[in-house]
């Protein structure tokens, strides 16, 4: 099998299963090729090291990298068509000390967004409502968890026009009824860099990629609170870690309060007929955003309705006590 015909049954592996990242990760004798499915990773083989670094020279190939660097962290990209289906690829390679060298392809696949799933869509109903006010809705989940189709999602069915500027890192979805624009740190396009001209456009909707650093943070919060309505995601392990991580970016809690319309934590569940569904734990400014007991991540309705959704066989036993951990 050439390398061009093993690379496109790897990819068409993962996107059989809806990785969202397949990794080249060496090992004491061989590598092991990984993909990360709904935040979780999973075997998908293992190869001899001499088969997977030429697999990493070819994507690095086509992606504008330098082959002969196998240390210095590189970035890239590259396009694909599996199973009629356009996919643009994100290539990171690094190398260990060494000097064997590993690599993660993210799959950004331009239709995910059409394909979401809700679990229970009442929720769905739930979030569209806050779509319909100003102010920010942060939604929290592992990588993999749906966050950015969901986002997409939800402002495509606003129901009304909207001028939509998003603020990626990368742009994940191709949508052409949005202004799209990507960070680029090296020509000092930055998340804050980016959210401040874009302030100057005066779009009705902000989709920004992630909340990661204090400015990006600020101007997220003023941008809610001067009239627009804002969608970002922000690292947090459970839908009451999502205020706290923000004031540990600096953000006054009494400038939150006004700011922040709904918090949210995601994932997306197996169904047991087949496919994923995105599930949510969701509060809301009429609820209290934080409790007293810290180490209580989520409300008591995430394990509830996991029960209800066992109960009438769309998931099963081991699907919902995997997931009651979050």
């Amino acid at each position: 099998m050439s390398v061009e015909a093993q690379l496109s049954t790897i990819i068409q592996a993962a996107v059989d299963q809806q990785a969202s990242d397949i990794y080249w990760l060496p090992a004491a004798s061989e590598y092991q090729v990984l993909l990360q499915t709904a935040g979780e990773l999973q075997t998908l083989m293992t190869l001899e090291t001499a088969v997977a670094q030429q697999l990493i020279n070819h994507i690095k190939y086509r992606s504008n990298m330098a082959i002969s660097d196998h240390r210095r962290p590189q970035l890239g990209a590259m396009s694909v068509v599996i199973a009629e289906e356009a996919l643009n690829l994100r290539i990171s390679a690094v190398g260990d000390f060494l000097g064997r060298e590993s690599l993660v392809v993210r799959l950004l696949y331009q239709s995910r967004s059409a394909a979401l799933q809700y679990l229970i869509p009442t929720q769905r109903a739930q979030l569209q409502q806050l779509m319909q006010q100003t102010g920010l809705i942060l939604f929290s989940g592992p990588m993999g968890a749906g966050k950015t189709s969901t986002m997409y999602d939800l402002v495509r069915n606003l129901g009304r026009p909207q001028v939509v500027m998003t603020i990626e890192d990368p742009v994940e979805i191709y949508e052409p009824k949005f202004l799209q624009l990507q960070v680029n740190v090296a020509a000092q396009m930055t998340y804050s860099d980016l959210l401040k001209v874009g302030l100057r456009h005066h779009p009705e909707v902000f989709i920004i990629g992630e909340i990661r650093d204090a400015e990006t943070a600020q101007i997220a919060v003023q941008a809610a609170l001067s009239g627009h309505l804002v969608l970002s995601t922000i690292h947090a392990r459970g839908v009451y870690g999502v205020v706290p991580r923000l004031q540990q970016l600096g953000v006054d809690p009494e400038t939150l309060q006004q700011a922040l319309s709904a918090a949210s934590y995601q994932r997306l569940i197996p169904l047991a007929a087949g496919g994923q569904a995105a599930y949510f734990d969701i509060i809301t400014a009429q609820q209290p955003l934080q409790l007293a007991d810290k180490t209580q991540m989520m409300t008591s309705e995430w394990g509830e309705h996991l029960e209800e959704q066992h109960a009438v066989g769309r998931i099963t036993a081991q699907t919902m006590a995997r997931y009651q951990e979050h």
